[in-house]
């Protein structure tokens, strides 16, 4: 974005980041991105833990990499809320604020006085925006939330790999950007209900329920199958309610998808009478099998050898990239999804853009994440 660019939309809104480590600065990251000011608030010894929390022993400016990855382009006030001098000066800010984000433990903000009760009296307009791991009520409020014991205890580690296989997590936190995503859907809503009655509003949003909500349909399938575990598949599971050929598989020279295809029409397009042999309605009842049958075929041949035939028949086919192989194709390429950003001292790393295009406008802040504190003093007067 340059300064002749058309204002963003959330342009002239402020947003104090009170949250840590992911789902919360990632939601916090995003309303910077369409525009809003978005201050960090941080304890004044060592800030935000995820500013220690290295990941692959990566560092920028002796921060952690993946801190700067989204916390980028914010800004930072340090202030200690148990000091009531501090709070105070917090409770000012608040008051000229439109947006809050936190992800402290149920309880914590009602001790120190930041709750929405207290806040909303503060500042009527004010939309508060709340995470947690497993919701403000119930037993498990007080675990910690976190997108590795969500997943194991959410029944998600079920449904990834082959049924030989134990429980398989996924790679990344999915669970944590998918609550961030929950979360600025509430504020946005908040704020455009704002813009008819004046009010703002409390959204609160907590991994399990984006968890449940990530796998609605796998798990609307077992509450309406007689609660019978989902089954995986013995290769190749991607969906364990989904058909052969569903599914992936490995071909002479790589690996390759492939989605929902009649089995009749499969049989033909790869010249695999055998697999011919099976009904359509087998396809649920006899998956295992007639996949096995389909590996045996496509082991055959070149992957692209398939992926033509496929894909000229309008069969929905891929290969299965690595990511060395993925960021030298032309699909990543005109996409042009990464940005490099830049600390105070000059320091670079490359990292992704925001996703989302404005008016035709590609997103993008090289600014890095704030020094701890650097903008205390602009926000925090005495």
């Amino acid at each position: 974005m340059t300064s002749a660019s058309p204002a963003l939309p959330l342009s002239g809104l402020r947003v104090l980041d009170f949250s840590q480590f992911l789902a919360g600065p990632v939601a916090a990251l995003r309303l910077c991105d369409l525009g809003a000011e978005v201050i960090k608030v941080e304890r004044p010894q060592g800030g935000d833990l995820c500013r220690s929390m290295v990941v692959n022993d990566q560092r920028l400016d002796g921060d952690s990499l993946v801190f700067h990855t989204f916390n980028r382009g914010k800004k930072s006030v340090a202030a200690d809320l148990k000091q009531p001098a501090d709070l105070d000066r917090i409770r000012t800010l608040i008051a000229s604020t439109d947006v809050m984000i936190h992800n402290f433990r149920p309880g914590v903000m009602e001790r120190i006085g930041l709750d929405y009760e207290t806040v909303r009296a503060l500042n009527p307009r004010l939309v508060y925006g709340s995470v947690s791991g497993y919701g403000a009520t119930g037993p498990w409020r007080d675990k910690p939330g976190q997108d590795l014991l969500v997943q194991a205890l959410s029944g998600i580690a079920w449904l990834n790999g082959n049924a030989a296989d134990g429980p398989v997590p996924t790679g990344f936190a999915m669970l944590d950007v998918a609550t961030a995503g929950h979360l600025v859907q509430g504020i946005l809503a908040c704020l455009v209900r704002r813009g008819i009655s004046g009010t703002g509003g409390l959204v609160e949003v907590d991994l399990m329920s984006a968890a449940l909500d990530m796998t609605f349909e796998q798990l609307t399938c077992f509450l309406n199958d007689g609660e019978t575990p989902p089954r995986r598949h013995a290769q190749g599971n991607a969906n364990p309610y989904q058909p052969a050929p569903y599914g992936l598989y490995h071909a002479a020279d790589g690996w390759m998808a492939l989605a929902m295809c009649p089995l009749a029409k499969l049989a033909e397009l790869l010249d695999a009478p055998q697999i011919a042999d099976f009904p359509q309605s087998d396809a649920f009842t006899r998956l295992d099998e007639i996949k096995s049958v389909v590996g045996d075929v496509l082991k055959t041949r070149p992957r692209q050898h398939w992926l033509d035939i496929l894909e000229a028949a309008g069969i929905w086919c891929a290969p299965v990239l690595d990511w060395p192989a993925f960021t030298q194709t032309d699909g990543f390429a005109a996409l042009d999804p990464l940005q490099t950003i830049r600390t105070h001292s000059g320091a670079t790393a490359r990292t992704t853009r925001c996703p989302i295009r404005i008016d035709g406008q590609t997103l993008r802040n090289p600014a890095s994440a704030p020094v701890l504190g650097a903008d205390t003093d602009t926000f925090l007067t005495p």
